[in-house]
């Protein structure tokens, strides 16, 4: 399989209008494309690594690819596959959610090669003539009919005006960029298509649209930030490949094919549990470096396969007087109050005075207190000495 077979097959769920079509094209010329994330969350998961492994194959064949963060689009809120409105967001907001974001992408995306643009230097100058313009292009009805929103309707549920208008703005993005083609997630394929329109009746071209497959969580459901079964880009070592290792074996083809460019045919010479571990050891090397990777793999071997306990466990000292629920939102182990609270009432938080000779007891109160020199374990990886402060 050539490299350009490979960005039209790999990772790929659908082509449209055609994959003949786009193979031609690309063939002839370089062409533009891109792939856009609105700045809901400080994070990026596994998830987003799918269309961003497809850009930077593109980039990579010496197309012009652009990563386009949604900082207008955002403020409309994309509406696919949400039962309910999406909640308002702030500058402030958006600038604290977009920080970190182009460190964590650079573990995937090389900004030598691919240009980063933000569709709030467009979409916000926009005026009323011209907003009206691009609606102009796209039928009401079109929207309306959009099958998530009918499902919402027979819910007994609202449809926004302002939900309506979130695929013109995604779609105008292609005709302001002037782009060929489009990536995102099997999700986006409405907002795409609204897209495609758009660069026909207002630039008089062609845009093609990939699909990625969408991809499950920890929990098999579809991964998301709101289901709290991801796997962060900037997740530790330990925990990426602790988590890889708890998907369940119908999940592994999936991680196989869309996460690594592990052969396949690999895949059918192991056995599931075989097959996870290589599957964690490649992607925590990936994104943390060959190391850390075989560090984790002995972590995760001793601590959960041999229930042994690390040898060497961070210390923390809380405040005088920290509960449980601030033990673990001070350490980093909690990323809220609620969060913490919620770790504790599920059963994931256990204490030991000397885990060598005595069993870890579960934590029922968040309020409890924790004592000198005691090791609190969260989950089945993470584990913290407490030291207090005389």
């Amino acid at each position: 399989m050539d490299l350009i077979d490979k960005a039209l097959t790999r990772g790929v769920e659908q082509i449209l209008p055609s994959r003949e079509g786009l193979q031609k094209l690309i063939k002839s010329k370089n062409i533009r494309l891109y792939w856009g994330i609105d700045p809901t969350g400080t994070h990026l998961h596994l998830g987003h690594t799918i269309p961003m492994r497809k850009l930077q194959e593109f980039a990579d064949l010496g197309h012009e690819a652009i990563l386009l963060i949604g900082t207008g689009t955002v403020l409309v809120g994309d509406p696919s596959q949400r039962k309910i409105v999406r909640g308002k967001i702030t500058k402030e907001e958006i600038d604290e959610n977009i920080k970190t974001w182009k460190e964590q992408a650079k573990k995937v995306l090389n900004f030598d090669k691919i240009q980063i643009k933000y569709n709030g230097d467009w979409l916000l100058k926009l005026t009323y003539p011209k907003i009206a313009e691009i609606a102009s292009n796209i039928s009401s009805i079109q929207l309306i009919k959009r099958d998530m929103f009918q499902e919402r309707i027979k819910g007994g549920g609202t449809v926004w005006h302002h939900e309506t208008l979130y695929p013109l703005m995604q779609g105008y993005d292609s005709v302001v960029m002037d782009v060929d083609l489009e990536i995102g997630g099997t999700d986006q394929t409405f907002n795409m298509l609204i897209g495609r329109e758009l660069q026909k009746k207002m630039n008089n071209r062609e845009k093609f649209v990939l699909t990625t497959p969408l991809i499950s969580g920890t929990d098999g459901n579809p991964m998301s930030k709101s289901s709290g079964n991801c796997v962060w880009l900037d997740d530790s070592p330990n925990d990426m490949f602790g988590k890889i290792m708890s998907i369940s074996d119908s999940q592994i083809v999936e991680y196989w094919n869309n996460l690594t460019d592990f052969p396949e045919v690999k895949l059918n010479t192991l056995e599931p549990l075989d097959a996870k571990k290589e599957l964690a050891r490649e992607i925590v090397r990936i994104y943390h470096g060959q190391e850390a990777s075989k560090k984790a793999q002995e972590i995760f071997e001793s601590t959960i396969q041999q229930k042994k306990v690390p040898e060497f466990i961070n210390t923390f000292t809380p405040m005088s007087g920290a509960t449980y629920s601030q033990v673990l939102l001070e350490s980093g182990l909690a990323e809220s109050m609620a969060e913490a609270k919620r770790k504790i009432q599920q059963g994931s938080v256990s204490v030991s005075v000397d885990p060598n000779n005595i069993p870890f007891i579960k934590v029922t109160d968040p309020r409890g207190v924790p004592t000198q020199n005691e090791v609190v374990k969260i989950g089945n990886r993470n584990y913290i000495k407490i030291i207090v402060k005389d």
